[in-house]
């Protein structure tokens, strides 16, 4: 409750404020699917991750968020940067970054019940399908596409036909 008050009084300064923010999160990948959290005090799910602190770097801040929220230790030369936008965000001017961590084994997560009230794997379909972060909705996309462009790249030449005999 205290996270949910706290978030609505934040909102009505950053309205009337109109600050800049630097947050980091980090979508985690484990065989095709990404982790998802829920936080208390807001209604779309989101990726581990947090505010920059002043003098942060923030594949320092991702790492120490990902330790915080899920439990997952990480070294920020592990993390890979896929977004870094700014956008307006409830009246705000919200920088973001997010980096990616690809993961050889599936992670136990804990969540610490106060700020994230659930973290689940899902896959990039079901994402989509779930109110997001809208950063998050592009890096899916990013992925998906360089998939695709991937298996374009390896996949042969189609037979010309006019070679046949």
């Amino acid at each position: 409750m205290a996270y949910r008050c706290a978030y609505q009084v934040l909102n009505v300064y950053w309205e009337i404020a109109h600050p800049q923010s630097h947050g980091a999160l980090v979508v985690l990948w484990h065989e095709g699917r990404l982790l998802l959290v829920q936080n208390s005090y807001v209604p779309f799910r989101s990726l581990p991750g947090g505010a920059v602190r002043k003098g942060e770097a923030a594949r320092d801040a991702a790492v120490r968020e990902l330790r915080e929220e899920v439990g997952i230790e990480a070294h920020a030369d592990q993390l890979v940067p896929v977004i870094d936008l700014t956008h307006d965000w409830y009246g705000k001017k919200d920088h973001v970054e997010i980096f990616s961590l690809e993961l050889a084994a599936l992670p136990i997560i804990t969540v610490d019940n106060r700020e994230v009230i659930h973290a689940a794997f899902v896959t990039p379909a079901e994402a989509k399908t779930l109110p997001l972060f809208p950063p998050i909705r592009l890096a899916i996309e990013r992925r998906e596409a360089a998939a695709r462009h991937e298996a374009a790249v390896a996949a042969p030449p189609p037979a010309d036909p006019s070679r046949a005999r």
